[in-house]
């Protein structure tokens, strides 16, 4: 539900450093996934290509009233698409690890952390940030409502990140007027530094998102999966 600026971000690490527990009393942040890892939401061999949905989304249809800035006092850039049953943007990735305590979401690792998400569990739970692969939209605003463009808590999205596509669900929503954000685990399944203070990368990621999909429940990341890569055939093959 936050997001983090560049400035932030430093600052937050050097606090951290002054104020670090040593080094056993947290666990070590995982590596990025190694290509061909299988992890949460991650895609098979044979399944659609980063190639061929970034040249479906090579041009943008602008449905934004206006654009997002990517962190708070960045250029205001970042124009919401429409195409063929999706709307998509391109953007940076901040990490969300808000949701539910674990080893490496929580307010020891991540000074910004809430025990809560926009949408939860079946059980009624905040998600698990750390091992849910989820993305973060906009709250609504003048600038855009995710929610009459039917995207809803469970949407499916498509994630792409130097050739890799990883399936998600939108899990979380953020600044009304900032964009480009994704919980630990989907960070993780990219190969991106999923750390909630330092990591995240400032550019490259493209986010599609499809208009009234739905997975339930909304923990259920194959089902993410499988269902994502029904909705990206469908999508790669529209006019």
């Amino acid at each position: 539900m936050h997001h983090r600026t560049q400035l932030l971000a430093v600052l937050g690490a050097a606090l951290l450093a002054a104020t670090a527990l040593p080094a056993t009393a947290l666990p070590a942040a995982p590596p990025p996934a190694e290509a061909g890892a299988v992890e949460a939401g991650a895609v098979e061999a044979g399944a659609v290509g980063a190639d061929a949905l970034l040249a479906k989304v090579r041009s943008c249809s602008q449905i934004s009233n206006g654009r997002y800035r990517s962190d708070e006092g960045a250029k205001a850039d970042v124009p919401v698409c429409g195409k063929n049953g999706a709307v998509f943007f391109k953007a940076d990735m901040d990490i969300d690890c808000d949701g539910q305590v674990t080893a490496r979401c929580n307010k020891r690792t991540d000074r910004w952390f809430q025990d809560a998400t926009a949408f939860q569990q079946s059980d009624g739970k905040p998600l698990n940030s750390e091992k849910l692969p989820f993305v973060v939209v906009p709250g609504a605003s003048g600038i855009w409502n995710h929610r009459a463009s039917g995207i809803r808590g469970g949407a499916v999205a498509a994630v792409v990140y130097r050739g890799r596509v990883r399936y998600a669900v939108v899990g979380d929503t953020g600044p009304s007027r900032i964009i480009g954000e994704a919980s630990y685990a989907a960070a993780r399944s990219l190969g991106i530094d999923p750390d909630p203070t330092s990591g995240g990368t400032a550019s490259g990621v493209t986010y599609i998102l499809f208009k009234n999909s739905k997975v339930s429940p909304i923990e259920n990341s194959s089902a993410a999966t499988a269902r994502g890569e029904t909705l990206a055939k469908q999508f790669i093959r529209s006019n």
